[in-house]
């Protein structure tokens, strides 16, 4: 997949439906958001320009941004666009449709399969990702995770508000497959108000 950077929605279309295999599973992507570093997305990682963290967002494309959040929970995105413009795929969640066992051991407190991966820190679990996967390629084989494409089209896509983000929330790039179970339910963000001493 070559797009540019100005088409990372575009892209995170396109990633739906694509396996991502690691440590002997493998997960269908469900459900994804675009990032754009361009300087127009005030939620992007990128979007105050490079930094040691943000680096890999830049390029080249076909390698993985891991980043940590609520200091326990692993994220990936999926770089893409061509070198020195950042733009990134986080992948939000997906089907289990290998290695199943594998994935329940990883994620005992899942009550039910389509559980295992319906969010963005769970799916990395289920991979056995961490940060030692930042900067690594998902084409080449070389790194601990491989993506391969769908054998065939996915079908309907929709589109909405990104989940989970303080700024530009409203932006429709968060893409789904509809009628998924491992979909995300949609939660607007709620700024948390401070208490008043």
């Amino acid at each position: 997949m070559e797009l540019p950077a100005e088409a990372v929605d575009a892209a995170a279309r396109e990633l739906l439906g694509w396996r991502l295999t690691a440590n002997g599973v493998t997960v269908r992507l469900t459900e994804v958001e675009a990032y754009s570093g361009l300087g127009a997305d005030p939620a992007s990682h990128a979007h105050r320009g490079v930094t040691n963290r943000n680096a890999v967002m830049f390029g080249p494309a076909g390698r993985l941004y891991v980043y940590q959040i609520y200091g326990m929970y692993f994220c990936a995105n999926i770089v893409c666009g061509e070198e020195g413009r950042a733009a990134a795929v986080l992948i939000r969640a997906g089907e289990v449709v290998s290695g199943l066992e594998t994935a329940r051991a990883r994620r005992p407190a899942a009550r039910r399969d389509a559980d295992l991966a319906a969010g963005p820190g769970k799916l990395m679990q289920v991979l056995d990702l961490n940060r030692a996967a930042n900067d690594t390629s998902l084409i080449d084989g070389e790194g601990p995770a491989v993506l391969a494409p769908p054998a065939a089209a996915v079908g309907a896509i929709e589109a909405g508000p990104r989940v989970g983000v303080t700024s530009a929330h409203d932006v429709p790039w968060r893409f789904w497959l509809p009628g998924d179970p491992t979909v995300s339910a949609y939660r607007r963000h709620t700024p948390k108000r401070r208490a008043r001493t």
